[in-house]
């Protein structure tokens, strides 16, 4: 009955109705029947596909200009956006709700929002109407004892509301086990004694439109703030990444077979003679994927890309599978991973490691010198790994070093076929417009104990770049041949980036001499008066971008090649990165803008991402000769890219709190930086040698009075007429710690004698 009614809706041209018309459209006449669709509606409108509308009419979001469904996203300051699902007609961006407008709704949460003003810019002001779905079912934050009542701070400023504690519910059932890095702390035994500890907190009752409190009960005690390994937990629980395996899950793992039953060879490839190997970083201990090259009679390039066959021993709807399905991928953090399955397969019968057999699925593509697939099969199959190679030791071995070859003198000559190789495909994916961004990636420097002594950048190598264009191709060969032969399959998608940001882009990237080649940007003008309470009037320009505007990954591509080695390279990069949109998964194929491929997925790493797990069982039942029982793709691949999201935030995150943890003794130091964004209320810098990032607040400028040109993107001195804009290169100093936010507060360090003035603009050089 659901889709009935909106496959209906959706025919219709302002996809809206009332129940009455939908009860003869439908052509429902028993009782029965319009009981059946009163239920259907309350479900849609529960679950927010439909929006009720005044004098009974039911419309789909995303067709009315008044309201709009999406997650609420708060600022500390008491305001926040909603992030609509299907953004209204006319809508550009996401919806400005002001204080007091949030009829109480948490940060995260699911609401209906009614949209009380639009202006000519597509920017829109509203107000929540109510909460359809709670983001946090339990909260985080710091214990506060108080003889009149107990309270916790969330520890996520963006949650306004504190939770109250009633009386007798502040200490954690005996049985938690808060299974936390670190050495164990007291167990305390009154509610005085969690004063300032950092707590767990079950939300019993949510704050509503005539009460702002939540109230709660302590589930864990995780530690004092400062405690070592406190910070991994509280992220843990702040994205609410589920981190302890059921019990049955456990179970099931436990009872997996470490060896591998003679009878399923008859039904695989094997290829244990082959001298395969793993190629990951010195920590890695999950190892996906295997490969293996040579050479054929003909001159072309053998590839064998071996991947570890999860689906044998994660079946649907079993209890690792759910688990799995929930978790949708391993989480990783500088000090410690929070893995999609059970250690005993992701680190045991699925990894696969040197010189025991495994089983897997395998990818066998035939390429010529011109980096094209000729040949391709798949197969499952059995290996047995030469050798547990990492990046830096492939790496040694093809700059020559004498040690490495040494100890590998068999694998030596197939190393150097695999550099030939990628090189190839790497040329081939340039030849396309495949976009290739080198950007740094920070890691975190521990010592023995586990301190942190450094923030350096990752390495990378050829070897890297080995792996890196040997699982593009498998995942490239794979969603091809799935898309060939199946009606529905799971796709990784890149849409074409949004023509306003390109348009944005473009603007600022021609204030340091480079344009994408795209010519004069369409759009209409707009002239915009808006009048204050003072009487005052304020005219401005609004430019709305063509959506016609035509942009392709070459355009990138080309611009990241005229960067290289620049010293614009960095920030031009940075820009770059923003202009695009998020990869996600899809049921529907979409291409890969980046990749600039037709059809992409994900196959080459099951033991940590779901989607991967889901090609598998899809091309095990092409192999087969089954069909493949995968109801629901849509939401699935929805929910693998919501989990994926929340991992990556989750690790961003305590990235930067380490980040901010490090710097903290280093407060009034200098530092050599680079300006990467400018905003109202200043500018944010990136260290040059430690990747970290920091705000230099406007008020703090020194000399004169600045303001911020909209227009031009730049901090502007109003009497000297100096400018700070972003790529601009300067020294800070380190003034504080915010510790509420977790970030870093700069100032200039030095007179910005060498910034611009006036209207110049920094040149090509």
């Amino acid at each position: 009955m659901d889709e009935k009614i909106l496959a209906r809706l959706e025919s219709l041209p302002h996809g809206r109705s009332t129940a009455k018309t939908l009860l003869r459209e439908l052509r429902l006449r028993s009782h029965e029947e319009r009981r059946a669709l009163d239920d259907a509606i309350t479900r849609l409108l529960d679950r927010g596909r439909l929006i009720e509308l005044r004098g009974g009419q039911f419309v789909l979001p995303g067709r009315t200009r008044d309201y709009a469904i999406g997650r609420l996203n708060m600022h500390r300051d008491g305001y926040g956006f909603v992030i609509p699902d299907t953004p209204p007609p006319g809508l550009d961006g996401d919806i400005f709700i002001p204080p007091r407008k949030t009829a109480h709704a948490m940060h995260g949460d699911r609401v209906l929002a009614r949209i009380s003003r639009f202006d000519p810019s597509g920017r829109a002001e509203g107000e929540v109407e109510r909460v359809l779905g709670r983001a946090h079912p339990t909260i985080v934050g710091e214990f506060r004892y108080h003889k009149r009542g107990c309270f916790v701070i969330p520890h996520d400023r963006r949650i306004q509301n504190e939770v109250l504690i009633p009386e007798g519910m502040e200490l954690p059932p005996p049985e938690a086990n808060p299974d936390r890095i670190g050495a164990s702390a007291k167990p305390p035994e009154s509610a005085k004694d969690l004063d300032r500890l950092i707590v767990n907190v079950e939300l019993l009752d949510y704050p509503e439109r005539d009460s702002t409190e939540a109230i709660g009960r302590v589930i864990e005690v995780l530690g004092h703030p400062d405690d070592f390994g406190v910070d991994v937990e509280v992220t843990i629980r702040k994205h609410h990444l589920p981190h302890r395996f059921p019990a049955e899950v456990l179970e099931q793992a436990q009872s997996v077979p470490g060896i591998i039953r003679a009878g399923e060879l008859e039904h695989r490839r094997d290829f244990r003679a082959e001298d395969c190997v793993t190629i990951d970083g010195e920590t890695a201990r999950d190892f996906d994927d295997a490969v293996w090259v040579d050479r054929t009679a003909e001159g072309h390039y053998r590839l064998h890309v071996h991947i570890a066959d999860v689906s044998h021993y994660v079946h649907p709807g079993t209890p690792i599978d759910r688990e799995a399905f929930l978790r949708g991928t391993s989480v990783y953090f500088p000090d410690r991973a929070v893995p999609m399955l059970p250690l005993e397969l992701s680190t045991e019968i699925c990894s696969l490691k040197p010189h025991v057999e495994r089983l897997a699925m395998s990818a066998l593509l035939t390429i010529d010198h011109r980096g094209d697939v000729v040949k391709q099969e798949f197969c499952r199959s059995i290996i047995r790994s030469a050798a547990r190679m990492t990046y830096t030791e492939v790496h040694a071995i093809l700059e020559g070093d004498e040690a490495q070859r040494a100890r590998h003198p068999a694998l030596v000559p197939r190393f150097e076929l695999m550099k030939e190789l990628a090189l190839i495909l790497n040329r081939k994916r340039t030849r396309r417009g495949s976009i290739d961004f080198d950007l740094p990636e920070p890691i975190i420097i521990f010592d023995d104990e586990g301190m942190m002594i450094s923030v350096a950048r990752a390495p990378r190598n050829i070897a890297h770049r080995i792996i890196e264009e040997f699982m593009l191709a498998a995942n490239e060969a794979v969603s091809a041949h799935l898309e060939a032969h199946l009606d529905e399959s799971v796709f990784r998608i890149h849409e074409t980036p949004d023509p306003k940001r390109v348009a944005e882009f473009e603007e600022t990237a021609a204030r340091f001499g480079f344009t994408l080649g795209i010519g004069a940007v369409p759009g209409k003008r707009f002239r915009n008066v808006t009048h204050t309470s003072l009487g005052q009037k304020h005219r401005r320009d609004i430019t709305i971008t063509d959506p016609s505007l035509k942009v392709t990954a070459r355009m990138y591509q080309k611009l990241v090649s005229q960067i290289e080695g620049r010293p614009e390279e960095r920030i031009v990069s940075y820009l770059m990165l923003r202009s695009l949109k998020q990869a996600r998964y899809s049921n529907k194929n979409f291409g890969h803008f980046a990749l600039a491929a037709e059809s992409y997925t994900h196959f080459t790493s099951p033991i940590r991402r779901y989607p991967d797990l889901l090609v598998h069982r899809l091309l095990g039942s092409l192999l087969d000769g089954r069909p493949a029982h995968l109801a629901s793709l849509d939401a699935i691949t929805a929910h693998c890219s919501d989990t994926e999201r929340r991992a990556a935030e989750a690790e961003r995150e305590l990235m930067e709190w380490k980040k901010v943890k490090f710097m903290a003794e280093r407060i009034g130091d200098e530092f050599p930086a680079l300006v990467i964004s400018i905003t109202r209320f200043g500018f944010f810098v990136e260290l040059d040698e430690l990747y970290v990032e920091g705000l230099v607040p406007i008020d703090t400028l020194p000399g004169e009075r600045w303001s911020y040109q909209e227009n031009a993107r730049v901090l502007r001195a109003d009497r000297s007429r100096k400018e700070i804009a972003a790529g601009d290169r300067l020294t800070v100093r380190l003034d504080r710690v915010d510790w509420m936010e977790r970030k870093l507060v700069f100032s200039l360090a030095v007179p910005t004698a060498e910034k611009r003035s006036g209207k110049s603009r920094r040149k090509k050089k």
